[in-house]
């Protein structure tokens, strides 16, 4: 894994990789030298930069690494003919890519259903998965576009086809750090000026909005195949969720789409951002998680 120069912020905690895979090359930092492997997947509005806390804390007893999605950060965007089972492999691939799998997986937000379908199309990769105020495509993730029923407009309108590359070009700092991060957050000072120019700087690329299409046009085209996977091949992984806001939506989903034991975390005091807002509670209730899941299964007795 050569080391490269980072192209926007960083942290002395990590260093800064690219994996060719899948027809893309990804970027992604890594971090620690011991212990079960971590893979962290952000949401949106966010790039890896979305764990700059949270990394050092997982780092001191396991080997971590985020990644860029396809169309996020510094990795390549995504072009034509990108879809969510496009998503699925680019992480199969880069785990592989990796040579440390299967690992523990977290997913926030929007990649949820990524890390669903990877942990359920590919089970040999997955330790676990951390599923961070997220939800899947039919359990209630088209369902947050619904504004007469307390969703946000922002769904239907990231998810229209065409609609995000027309009209968010040049206003990045307006959606961005105007409006998605005063809506999302609670946490008062947990985002910074700084942090926020991180996150606009790849936003505002040639491109910056392609992986934010693909991931919320998805939600409208799926046409039951998150829905059916789960019937066919519920996850069979240890699962942690995490609600915040006051909300259970992540658990409740979760609970139905899963045969294995699910551990929840309620954070009512921390916004929808939760590894920016409250990183501790966040590490500590996966480092425990995860020690949990690297356990040996114990055979039944005769």
């Amino acid at each position: 894994m050569p080391v490269i120069s980072p192209a926007g912020a960083t942290i002395p905690e990590v260093t800064h990789h690219v994996a060719a895979v899948n027809g893309t090359r990804l970027h992604y930092v890594s971090a620690g030298t011991g212990g079960s492997p971590v893979l962290l997947v952000h949401g949106w509005p966010e790039t890896w930069w979305a764990f700059r806390k949270l990394i050092p804390l997982l780092a001191r007893s396991h080997r971590v690494f985020a990644v860029d999605l396809r169309g996020f950060g510094d990795s390549d965007t995504a072009g034509d003919g990108i879809d969510a089972a496009t998503y699925v492999e680019d992480l199969h691939r880069l785990i592989e890519h990796l040579g440390v799998g299967p690992v523990h997986l977290s997913c926030q937000d929007i990649s949820g259903n990524t890390g669903f379908r990877l942990a359920a199309t590919h089970p040999a990769d997955v330790l676990s998965l951390t599923a961070v105020e997220t939800t899947l495509i039919g359990f209630g993730l088209e369902a947050l576009a619904d504004v007469n029923n307390g969703g946000s407009w922002h769904v239907g309108f990231l998810g229209a086809p065409g609609i995000p590359e027309r009209f968010l070009p040049g206003i990045e700092r307006r959606m961005i750090a105007d409006w998605a991060y005063p809506v999302m957050t609670a946490a008062e000072g947990a985002v910074t000026e700084a942090d926020l120019d991180e996150f606009i700087r790849t936003y505002a690329r040639t491109d910056g909005w392609s992986g934010t299409a693909v991931l919320y046009r998805e939600i409208f085209t799926d046409k039951g195949t998150t829905k059916a996977l789960a019937a066919s091949s519920p996850l069979s992984v240890p699962v942690l969720t995490v609600d915040a806001f006051g909300g259970s939506l992540t658990e409740q989903t979760f609970r139905g789409v899963a045969t294995s034991e699910v551990t929840s975390l309620r954070l009512p005091e921390a916004g929808h951002l939760v590894a920016q807002e409250a990183p501790d509670e966040l590490a500590a209730a996966m480092l425990e998680f995860m020690a949990r899941a690297d356990l040996p299964a114990v055979a039944p007795s005769s």
